[in-house]
């Protein structure tokens, strides 16, 4: 089945999916919510993909956050049901995926924007990206998990501030809190993530989709994050993979790794 609002490249394990609703500023809409929730179990279905990458059409936005028109009218349980069916179909999934998911942030990611990038692994900004959580200025919070993911990355305090203020911050400024991992001017911005993708599929895809499950673990209530750790650990050495790159570092090659 075609994708209406998703544009879906590939390239040498790197799949790149380009949110395409440029007149919206690619905001997300319960259709494109859908569809990213069907293009990401594609991809993890997918053996010749290894590193995703997310990103908005045009020059102005990743994606300036959820499409408002379609809740204002809402009922209490309506908004319960919005909140539950993004976090499961597209801000939990992207999370769990099992191969890394890096978000080219190239302009505004407001609200569900910023959500989407905080669901991703990785997050390169460009210079002109602006990132915000603005909810309480429309009477909400956000709700597909930005109370929780914005405090684990740049803290209790500077994650209240940014949620009270409602007000957007620069891509330097997002650095310097840990919220992206790297800022690089606009045009340097696929070179980037694709230079990070490359040095990414280097290494064993067990490895890292056991790396991505070790470190959720330790974000999930309930859950010994260091017994996962151990667990995953473990569960390597029955790998081939395992097998494979400790063979090629006692025979002073490049391993070769298919995954498992």
């Amino acid at each position: 089945m075609p994708f209406n609002n998703l544009f879906i490249a590939d390239n040498e394990g790197i799949r790149t999916i380009t949110i395409n609703r440029p007149d919206q500023l690619n905001a997300l809409d319960r259709g494109t919510i859908d569809e990213l929730d069907r293009a990401l179990l594609d991809a993890d279905a997918d053996k010749n993909v290894r590193v995703l990458i997310i990103t908005g059409s045009g020059p102005k936005a990743f994606v300036a956050g959820a499409d408002i028109k379609e809740f204002a009218h809402f009922s209490v349980d309506e908004g319960k049901a919005l909140s539950a069916d993004g976090h499961r179909k597209l801000f939990d999934h992207m999370e769990h995926m099992s191969k890394p998911v890096i978000a080219a942030v190239n302009g505004f990611a407001l609200g569900g924007g910023l959500e989407l990038a905080m669901s991703c692994h990785i997050r390169v900004a460009s210079e002109n990206a602006r990132l915000g959580l603005p909810e309480v200025s429309l009477g909400l919070i956000p709700g597909y998990g930005g109370t929780q993911r914005l405090a684990r990355l740049v803290g209790r305090g500077k994650a209240m501030e940014m949620l009270f203020t409602a007000g957007m911050i620069k891509a330097d400024e997002a650095l310097q809190w840990g919220l992206v991992n790297h800022v690089v001017p606009q045009d340097q911005l696929s070179a980037k993530c694709t230079e990070l993708a490359v040095a990414i599929m280097k290494n064993s895809p067990t490895a890292l989709a056991a790396a991505i499950r070790a470190v959720n673990a330790g974000y999930d209530p309930g859950t010994n994050g260091l017994q996962r750790e151990i667990e995953e650990f473990g569960k390597l050495f029955g790998t081939a993979d395992f097998k494979e790159g400790t063979r090629a570092f006692m025979e002073k090659r490049k391993a070769e790794f298919k995954g498992n």
